[in-house]
């Protein structure tokens, strides 16, 4: 495997970089779908919404927390996950600008 050069390119793009890179995944969109339906919850809630092991939940929600998607706080000894807004809102913002640019340039591949 190669070097990938990360500090070739701006701190934007490496930030956006991570935030696709984690969704870039079924599991962890069908955490994030299950995290907009409750306002937190708990890995065992996971689970039990996903035809996945404990374990394989957790490595999933450790990859969108370590992104910045998801944050958790503890309660006792589970710690309760909920959707970090402000990395939506990068994400957000970079497609608006996609779809802006198709809209005012009107380069769509035919």
């Amino acid at each position: 495997m190669g070097i990938t050069k990360t500090e070739s390119f701006t701190t934007q793009q490496n930030e956006l970089a991570n935030i696709l890179k984690a969704l870039a995944h079924p599991a962890r969109v069908a955490i994030i779908d299950y995290l907009l339906t409750v306002d937190e919850c708990i890995c065992s809630d996971i689970v039990n919404e996903l035809p996945l092991a404990q374990p394989t939940v957790s490595q999933h929600l450790k990859e969108l927390k370590n992104a910045g998607i998801i944050k958790g706080s503890i309660d006792g000894k589970s710690i309760c996950y909920c959707i970090d807004e402000k990395k939506i809102i990068i994400l957000r913002e970079y497609l608006d600008a996609i779809l802006l640019s198709i809209k005012q340039t009107d380069k769509i591949c035919q």
